[in-house]
């Protein structure tokens, strides 16, 4: 189902797929948040721009958001300070202010009508042994001269034991605002195409060709905005990020709903906001996020946030469900400059973290800022070329072990399913003649059969029975029960099988 953002708008752009070799200052892959502001910002000062996406624009990670416009990324400064210093966790925290007024003022410079609200955001606990870590953050905020304040009562429906309240953050109506951006970057002479694959970037000279797989872009300049760099080497991205898929319900709970935007601090966190439409006020609930691939069942996840959801709005209507993908980086930082110290004028933004309404408006201006010649103040934090020895040793252990699994241990293992013993509704992984074969068998009893090793580092993929995908362990790329490629880093669809 399509998130509340991409119904509300689902007729008011279309963009032509790119039939002819075209050339340009600056080729832009990828047309979300990051990629469009970067646009956005390269058109008004005069460069000839070009965006292309394999989607329609603002329809992927961008349109199935929260869309909370803030720099409070759950309890990250104290983390900041006590793995780097004060001095870097302020500029982290100053970067991500500024976004907020920068996002406003494209809003009112461009005239751009996307319900954009200031909220009170908070970070709460129902967890006493969260407590002190609310606490511990609150006193961080306090030493980079922010006015957080710890609270132990919220609007919410139900109690808290304790939260850190940020003032003066926002929400909006994220493809309202794209959809904006699409309009400035066109009447600033920027083209935007869309159903549109790059599949690779060359350079040649003082140039690069970015290819789809019958035209080219000529450009100076490559930006990466593609979410998940699909370009393997030199950048390796895939060994520093992995992914995770969160789950949103919109519901109209038929009562007055409460103001502030809110995330829990527990694992996996619940999320709330709230969304005024033409007629009525939403509420969105969000939780239950996991790793991308994980064997674990996803069936029951929107049970669980609509069972959540009526313990305090008891009358509810369900209506919409939807979840997303985001990149996670190792250290908690994005991504975000050169794509990689061997390729010279071509830029990345990436592993936003969950958090890319304020993240990808920073990572618009420092790509901006690099292509113009210009420093900028807050490049440093986010180095994407950074070789520092990253600090959640946890996570790269986890890495290494479903890498590991995906690309070796698990393709050895012999499936035990026959194609009869697959309920309908369900996919298996089956061994026929000594091969792997993914199976999916439809309501009807239909075979859906392909090739389950992923096109891009040849991982063995998992079946996702909620959304019907093919979903990789190792650097969560995914693919729909017809081999159709959905979710980068890969870029080419799976073998097709005829039992």
């Amino acid at each position: 189902m399509d998130s509340y953002w991409i119904d509300s708008t689902k007729n008011n752009a279309t963009f032509e797929k790119l039939a002819q070799d075209i050339a340009c200052d600056v080729c832009i892959i990828g047309a979300g948040l990051f990629g469009l502001t970067t646009a956005y910002y390269l058109a008004k000062k005069g460069l000839k721009v070009v965006i292309i996406d394999k989607q329609e624009v603002g329809t992927h990670t961008s349109g199935h958001t929260t869309a909370k416009i803030t720099s409070q990324h759950g309890l990250i400064y104290d983390y900041l300070i006590q793995s780097y210093n004060t001095n870097f966790a302020q500029k982290y925290l100053n970067a991500n202010q500024e976004a907020i007024a920068n996002i406003k003022n494209i809003i009112d410079s461009e005239n751009i009508e996307c319900d954009f609200k200031y909220e009170d955001n908070y970070v709460y606990t129902t967890n006493e042994q969260d407590i002190e870590k609310i606490k511990a953050e609150v006193a961080a905020m306090h030493s980079l001269n922010f006015d957080a304040e710890f609270v132990t009562k919220t609007e919410l429906p139900f109690n808290t034991l304790g939260a850190i309240k940020f003032k003066n953050q926002a929400q909006f109506h994220p493809r309202k605002y794209i959809l904006g951006l699409c309009n400035s970057i066109l009447r600033n002479d920027g083209q935007i195409f869309t159903n549109s694959t790059i599949t690779d970037v060359k350079k040649d000279g003082n140039y690069y060709y970015s290819y789809t797989h019958s035209n080219k872009i000529k450009s100076k300049y490559v930006v990466l905005a593609s979410h998940y760099p699909f370009l393997k080497v030199p950048g390796f991205y895939f060994a520093k990020m992995y992914q995770v898929i969160s789950y949103v319900i919109a519901i109209d709970p038929k009562t007055k709903l409460f103001n502030g935007m809110y995330i829990s601090t527990e694992t996996p966190p619940f999320s709330y906001r709230t969304v005024a439409t033409p007629d009525k006020e939403l509420l969105l609930v969000g939780g239950y996020s996991h790793k991308t691939g994980e064997k674990i069942d996803t069936t029951f996840i929107y049970n669980k946030l609509e069972e959540e959801a009526k313990k305090y709005y008891p009358d509810c209507e369900i209506l919409y469900r939807w979840n997303t993908q985001d990149c996670v980086t190792l250290d908690k930082i994005p991504y975000i400059g050169e794509y990689s110290n061997l390729m010279p004028n071509m830029y990345i933004g990436t592993g936003f973290n969950k958090w890319g309404m304020t993240s990808s408006n920073v990572a618009a201006n420092i790509v901006t800022d690099k292509i113009l010649g210009i420093e900028n103040k807050y490049e440093e934090v986010f180095t994407s070329t950074r070789l520092q020895p990253v600090k959640n040793r946890w996570e790269v252990r986890n890495m290494i072990k479903d890498t590991t699994e995906g690309l070796i241990t698990d393709k050895f293992k012999i499936p035990t399913d026959t194609l009869d013993s697959i309920e309908k509704d369900t996919g298996k992984i089956l061994e026929i003649n000594g091969h792997k074969i993914g199976v999916y068998k439809d309501t009807s009893g239909n075979i859906f059969a392909v090739n389950p090793i992923c096109t891009h580092l040849g991982c063995l993929l998992n079946w996702n029975n909620l959304d019907k995908t093919w979903d990789c362990p190792c650097h969560g790329s995914r693919f729909n029960y017809m081999g159709t490629n959905i979710f980068d880093p890969a870029i080419n669809g799976l073998e097709i099988y005829n039992l």
